[in-house]
């Protein structure tokens, strides 16, 4: 009876950082337009020149950005904040399974169950990252997929004419191919500027 209502709890547990990633995914695909900071690791400083609005190297404080750098840091904006917000839910999650496995008080089988959330999380890490790899080999300027249960969502920035069938076939294909699902558990989202 132990053991039963452990595996409830690892499962709920494993549940409720799915919806926290999805939330936080949901949330900030929203306010994305509305971030004014620059996002980690953007800003390269080389030559006295920057495409960063917050660092200017003019003395003119009417001076802005040029044209073509802010489409760019709008996408881009979009993908690293998922990917961050998905790496914190994530590292949240794996503590609390390394804690579980970890306690004292845990029998073998709650521990063993910890272990091999553990491993099926790496296994989706690994999974996730070589989707978002094949996505953007295949000419696509980004893209970040989440992996869940029983469904694989893979949000691709937007191309100048939309995402044509043609597109949604290859990612889908890309993600069949690395998943193992079919092709009605796939969810293929053009991320819009």
């Amino acid at each position: 009876m132990k053991l039963w209502k452990r595996n409830v709890v690892v499962a709920a547990i494993v549940l409720f950082v799915c919806v926290a990633v999805y939330l936080n995914w949901s949330y900030n695909r929203e306010d994305d337009t509305a971030d004014a900071g620059k996002t980690l690791g953007e800003a390269a400083l080389v030559g006295n020149q920057t495409s960063d609005p917050l660092v200017s190297t003019t003395p003119d404080p009417a001076a802005s950005p040029t044209p073509s750098a802010e489409p760019d840091s709008t996408g881009t904006g979009y993908f690293a904040s998922a990917r961050l917000n998905r790496q914190q839910a994530r590292d949240s999650a794996l503590s609390l399974l390394q804690e579980a496995a970890a306690s004292e008080d845990a029998d073998q089988a709650m521990k063993d169950e910890a272990n091999a959330s553990i491993q099926t999380m790496a296994s989706l890490t690994v999974s996730e990252a070589q989707i978002e790899n094949l996505v953007t080999a295949k000419g696509y300027s980004d893209c970040v997929a989440f992996i869940g249960d029983n469904s694989v969502s893979v949000v691709v920035a937007a191309t100048e004419n939309g995402l044509t069938d043609a597109d949604v076939a290859r990612i889908t294909e890309i993600v069949m191919e690395e998943t193992g699902m079919s092709a009605s558990q796939i969810k293929i989202i053009e991320a819009q500027e």
